[in-house]
């Protein structure tokens, strides 16, 4: 079939070509704005999210960067003097709250001797839990300066004693401790040593099971990388003495041991 077009016919398969082009061409310029309007409509769904997410890495860093407080006891919610950029690693809150509650009770009346002392929290957060006495451990010596002055401004200048230097040295020489009450040893060093510094580590746990008065407990954290099997089995001092204790937390876990 053909159709005149003035003076020119033109044929009924190039007229139907013809119309299904300018449907084509309709659908394209309908579809267009509401693609497009799809497309910044998504965009502007998908910023708050980019935004809340970069708000909670800066939550974060806020954390790493702020000082310690205590959890709990009588001190809680105090924070502690702390050396921003200093080489400090503090253990977590709630690998803290799990320490503590493996101790329950025996932190009170003890004497807490906090290696590797960093901030301290460790040893602040036993005085705050009732222990007696606390002495610090700590070689990098502004670091310290930042113990001695946690223990003023929590009142506790008279319970505290900071030893500057490095620990790993004591198993040569022990510096003068209390021996009035059972202690609670901390070895919290930087988990590398656990890799690198593990016999000079030990060398120390030896010394210390070795003068510690009876029932006392060594609490150790390491990486999840370390296996228990590399501290010593037993120190032979007590015949009350058990074995590790080991409680994991990813990364952190936690070895305890009563003398």
């Amino acid at each position: 079939m053909n159709f005149l077009s003035g003076s020119r016919t033109i044929p009924c398969h190039d007229l139907f070509r013809l119309y299904e082009n300018l449907f084509s061409i309709f659908c394209l310029n309908y579809e267009g704005p509401s693609m497009a309007s799809k497309t910044n409509r998504t965009k502007r769904e998908t910023v708050p999210f980019r935004k809340k997410k970069r708000h909670s890495n800066d939550e974060s860093k806020i954390e790493a960067a702020s000082s310690p407080r205590i959890i709990g006891g009588d001190l809680k919610g105090r924070r502690l003097a702390f050396h921003p950029g200093g080489p400090t690693r503090p253990m977590k809150d709630r690998v803290r709250e799990m320490t503590f509650d493996l101790l329950g009770t025996a932190v009170r009346n003890a004497t807490a001797i906090d290696l590797f002392a960093g901030t301290g929290a460790l040893g602040f957060e036993a005085l705050s839990r009732g222990a007696q006495r606390a002495f610090f451990a700590e070689r990098h010596f502004p670091t310290a300066d930042c113990l001695r002055r946690s223990s003023r401004d929590l009142g506790l200048a008279d319970r505290c004693t900071v030893i500057p230097g490095d620990v790993l040295l004591w198993s040569r020489r022990m510096p003068v401790l209390s021996f009035e009450s059972p202690w609670i040893v901390f070895v919290s060093p930087p988990w590398s040593f656990f890799h690198s510094r593990m016999n000079e580590i030990n060398g120390l746990l030896k010394a210390l099971a070795g003068i510690a008065p009876a029932a006392s407990r060594l609490v150790v954290e390491s990486d999840d990388q370390m296996a228990v099997e590399t501290l010593p089995a037993r120190f032979g001092v007590y015949e009350t003495e058990g074995p590790w204790d080991t409680r994991s937390m990813p990364p952190a876990v936690l070895h305890q041991k009563c003398l």
